[in-house]
Protein backbone atom coordinates (compact mmCIF):
# COMPACT_ATOMS: atom_id res chain seq x y z
CA UNK A 1 0.00 0.00 0.00
CA UNK A 2 1.44 3.40 -1.01
CA UNK A 3 1.93 6.32 1.34
CA UNK A 4 -0.83 8.19 -0.49
CA UNK A 5 -3.27 5.32 0.06
CA UNK A 6 -2.27 5.11 3.72
CA UNK A 7 -2.86 8.84 4.10
CA UNK A 8 -6.38 8.71 2.68
CA UNK A 9 -7.23 5.58 4.66
CA UNK A 10 -6.10 7.25 7.86
CA UNK A 11 -8.05 10.38 7.01
CA UNK A 12 -11.22 8.40 6.33
CA UNK A 13 -10.84 6.49 9.61
CA UNK A 14 -10.35 9.72 11.57
CA UNK A 15 -13.44 11.33 10.06
CA UNK A 16 -15.52 8.22 10.80
CA UNK A 17 -14.42 8.12 14.45
CA UNK A 18 -15.01 11.83 14.98
CA UNK A 19 -18.43 11.72 13.30
CA UNK A 20 -19.57 8.84 15.47
CA UNK A 21 -19.01 10.97 18.54
CA UNK A 22 -21.83 13.29 17.47
CA UNK A 23 -24.41 10.55 16.93
CA UNK A 24 -26.79 10.08 19.87
CA UNK A 25 -27.06 6.62 21.33
CA UNK A 26 -30.50 5.33 20.41
CA UNK A 27 -31.66 3.47 23.50
CA UNK A 28 -34.99 2.72 21.78
CA UNK A 29 -33.25 0.16 19.60
CA UNK A 30 -31.73 -1.56 22.63
CA UNK A 31 -34.12 -1.08 25.58
CA UNK A 32 -32.01 -3.33 27.80
CA UNK A 33 -29.05 -0.89 27.71
CA UNK A 34 -28.54 1.37 30.72
CA UNK A 35 -26.28 4.41 30.43
CA UNK A 36 -24.60 5.78 33.53
CA UNK A 37 -22.25 8.65 34.28
CA UNK A 38 -18.44 8.60 34.15
CA UNK A 39 -18.58 7.55 30.51
CA UNK A 40 -19.32 3.95 31.37
CA UNK A 41 -22.03 1.94 29.64
CA UNK A 42 -23.52 -1.07 31.33
CA UNK A 43 -26.04 -3.38 29.76
CA UNK A 44 -27.77 -6.63 30.43
CA UNK A 45 -28.96 -9.21 27.96
CA UNK A 46 -32.79 -9.29 27.85
CA UNK A 47 -34.50 -12.32 29.30
CA UNK A 48 -36.80 -14.52 27.25
CA UNK A 49 -39.81 -12.94 28.98
CA UNK A 50 -38.62 -9.42 28.14
CA UNK A 51 -38.12 -10.34 24.49
CA UNK A 52 -41.70 -11.62 24.25
CA UNK A 53 -43.26 -8.59 25.91
CA UNK A 54 -45.41 -6.21 23.88
CA UNK A 55 -45.11 -2.53 24.66
CA UNK A 56 -47.82 -0.02 23.81
CA UNK A 57 -46.68 3.53 23.29
CA UNK A 58 -49.82 5.46 24.26
CA UNK A 59 -49.44 9.25 24.33
CA UNK A 60 -49.74 10.83 27.75
CA UNK A 61 -53.16 12.46 27.88
CA UNK A 62 -53.56 12.92 31.62
CA UNK A 63 -57.05 13.14 33.06
CA UNK A 64 -58.63 14.57 29.92
CA UNK A 65 -61.58 12.95 28.19
CA UNK A 66 -59.24 11.54 25.56
CA UNK A 67 -57.23 10.02 28.40
CA UNK A 68 -60.40 8.45 29.79
CA UNK A 69 -61.43 7.14 26.38
CA UNK A 70 -58.08 5.58 25.51
CA UNK A 71 -57.40 4.19 28.99
CA UNK A 72 -60.79 2.47 29.02
CA UNK A 73 -60.21 1.09 25.52
CA UNK A 74 -56.79 -0.22 26.55
CA UNK A 75 -58.37 -1.96 29.53
CA UNK A 76 -61.18 -3.45 27.46
CA UNK A 77 -59.35 -4.64 24.35
CA UNK A 78 -55.82 -3.19 24.20
CA UNK A 79 -57.42 -0.72 21.76
CA UNK A 80 -58.11 -3.41 19.14
CA UNK A 81 -61.10 -2.56 16.97
CA UNK A 82 -61.46 -6.13 15.68
CA UNK A 83 -61.33 -7.80 19.10
CA UNK A 84 -64.04 -10.35 19.94
CA UNK A 85 -63.66 -11.94 23.37
CA UNK A 86 -64.71 -15.41 24.49
CA UNK A 87 -68.06 -14.09 25.73
CA UNK A 88 -68.89 -12.52 22.36
CA UNK A 89 -68.24 -8.88 23.26
CA UNK A 90 -67.14 -6.83 20.30
CA UNK A 91 -64.67 -4.17 19.29
CA UNK A 92 -62.41 -1.63 20.90
CA UNK A 93 -64.82 -1.01 23.78
CA UNK A 94 -66.21 -4.54 24.01
CA UNK A 95 -69.93 -4.03 23.43
CA UNK A 96 -72.54 -6.74 23.76
CA UNK A 97 -75.01 -7.21 20.91
CA UNK A 98 -77.95 -6.24 23.15
CA UNK A 99 -76.36 -2.88 23.99
CA UNK A 100 -75.58 -2.33 20.31
CA UNK A 101 -79.23 -2.87 19.40
CA UNK A 102 -80.23 -0.24 21.96
CA UNK A 103 -77.77 2.13 20.29
CA UNK A 104 -79.31 1.42 16.87
CA UNK A 105 -76.70 -1.03 15.59
CA UNK A 106 -77.87 -4.45 14.38
CA UNK A 107 -75.07 -5.57 12.08
CA UNK A 108 -72.22 -6.91 14.23
CA UNK A 109 -69.88 -7.46 11.28
CA UNK A 110 -70.36 -3.93 10.03
CA UNK A 111 -69.74 -2.65 13.54
CA UNK A 112 -66.44 -4.54 13.80
CA UNK A 113 -65.27 -3.21 10.45
CA UNK A 114 -66.09 0.44 11.20
CA UNK A 115 -63.82 2.34 13.57
CA UNK A 116 -65.98 5.43 13.21
CA UNK A 117 -69.13 3.57 14.21
CA UNK A 118 -67.38 2.06 17.26
CA UNK A 119 -66.36 5.51 18.45
CA UNK A 120 -69.90 6.79 17.90
CA UNK A 121 -71.31 3.87 19.87
CA UNK A 122 -68.97 4.60 22.75
CA UNK A 123 -70.09 8.24 22.95
CA UNK A 124 -73.76 7.36 22.62
CA UNK A 125 -73.52 4.75 25.36
CA UNK A 126 -71.82 7.25 27.68
CA UNK A 127 -74.65 9.73 27.05
CA UNK A 128 -77.29 7.14 27.89
CA UNK A 129 -75.49 6.04 31.03
CA UNK A 130 -74.96 9.63 32.14
CA UNK A 131 -78.70 10.24 31.80
CA UNK A 132 -79.65 7.03 33.61
CA UNK A 133 -77.20 7.73 36.44
CA UNK A 134 -77.65 11.51 36.66
CA UNK A 135 -79.15 11.29 40.17
CA UNK A 136 -76.36 9.01 41.41
CA UNK A 137 -73.71 11.30 39.92
CA UNK A 138 -75.21 14.29 41.70
CA UNK A 139 -75.72 12.46 45.01
CA UNK A 140 -72.49 10.47 45.35
CA UNK A 141 -69.78 12.49 43.57
CA UNK A 142 -67.12 13.42 46.12
CA UNK A 143 -68.30 10.87 48.68
CA UNK A 144 -66.30 7.82 49.75
CA UNK A 145 -67.89 4.43 49.16
CA UNK A 146 -66.10 1.14 49.90
CA UNK A 147 -62.87 3.06 50.46
CA UNK A 148 -62.81 4.97 47.16
CA UNK A 149 -63.86 8.49 46.24
CA UNK A 150 -66.75 8.49 43.81
CA UNK A 151 -66.37 10.56 40.64
CA UNK A 152 -68.45 10.99 37.51
CA UNK A 153 -65.87 9.31 35.29
CA UNK A 154 -65.61 6.37 37.68
CA UNK A 155 -69.38 5.93 37.62
CA UNK A 156 -69.50 6.06 33.81
CA UNK A 157 -66.64 3.59 33.45
CA UNK A 158 -68.29 1.19 35.90
CA UNK A 159 -71.56 1.49 33.97
CA UNK A 160 -69.71 0.65 30.76
CA UNK A 161 -68.47 -2.51 32.46
CA UNK A 162 -71.59 -3.74 34.20
CA UNK A 163 -74.47 -1.50 33.18
CA UNK A 164 -76.18 1.35 35.00
CA UNK A 165 -78.18 -1.05 37.18
CA UNK A 166 -75.03 -2.60 38.65
CA UNK A 167 -73.69 0.83 39.54
CA UNK A 168 -76.95 1.80 41.23
CA UNK A 169 -76.93 -1.39 43.32
CA UNK A 170 -73.31 -0.85 44.30
CA UNK A 171 -73.90 2.71 45.46
CA UNK A 172 -77.26 2.01 47.10
CA UNK A 173 -75.75 -0.78 49.23
CA UNK A 174 -72.71 1.37 50.12
CA UNK A 175 -70.43 -0.92 48.19
CA UNK A 176 -71.64 -4.22 49.60
CA UNK A 177 -72.97 -5.37 46.21
CA UNK A 178 -69.75 -5.63 44.22
CA UNK A 179 -71.22 -6.60 40.87
CA UNK A 180 -68.79 -8.31 38.47
CA UNK A 181 -68.59 -9.08 34.79
CA UNK A 182 -68.10 -12.52 33.25
CA UNK A 183 -64.36 -12.40 33.91
CA UNK A 184 -64.67 -11.40 37.56
CA UNK A 185 -63.89 -7.69 37.15
CA UNK A 186 -66.00 -5.62 39.54
CA UNK A 187 -67.58 -2.19 39.18
CA UNK A 188 -65.53 -1.21 42.23
CA UNK A 189 -62.30 -1.73 40.25
CA UNK A 190 -63.50 0.45 37.39
CA UNK A 191 -64.70 3.19 39.74
CA UNK A 192 -61.25 3.25 41.28
CA UNK A 193 -59.17 2.87 38.11
CA UNK A 194 -61.07 5.50 36.11
CA UNK A 195 -61.72 8.07 38.81
CA UNK A 196 -61.02 11.74 38.28
CA UNK A 197 -61.15 12.02 34.49
CA UNK A 198 -62.90 14.96 32.84
CA UNK A 199 -66.14 13.65 31.33
CA UNK A 200 -67.99 16.95 31.49
CA UNK A 201 -68.15 17.12 27.68
CA UNK A 202 -70.58 14.18 27.60
CA UNK A 203 -74.19 15.33 27.48
CA UNK A 204 -76.78 13.22 29.23
CA UNK A 205 -79.18 11.92 26.60
CA UNK A 206 -81.83 9.32 27.33
CA UNK A 207 -82.32 8.43 23.66
CA UNK A 208 -78.79 8.70 22.28
CA UNK A 209 -78.06 6.58 19.22
CA UNK A 210 -74.72 5.95 17.58
CA UNK A 211 -75.80 7.56 14.30
CA UNK A 212 -76.54 10.87 16.04
CA UNK A 213 -72.86 11.66 16.58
Amino acid sequence: MTKKQLFYLGLFASITILSSGFKPFDSKLFPWFHVFEKEEIFYTVPTEIELNQTFFDFPFTGKTFVGFQQSLAAKESLCKYNKVNTLGYLGKYQFGTETLRILGIRDAEMFLNSRKLQEKAFLANLSRNKWDLRNEIEKYTGKVVAGIEITESGILAAAHLGGAGSVKRFLKTNGRRKCKDGYGTSVLEYMKDFAGYDTSSIEANEKAKARHY
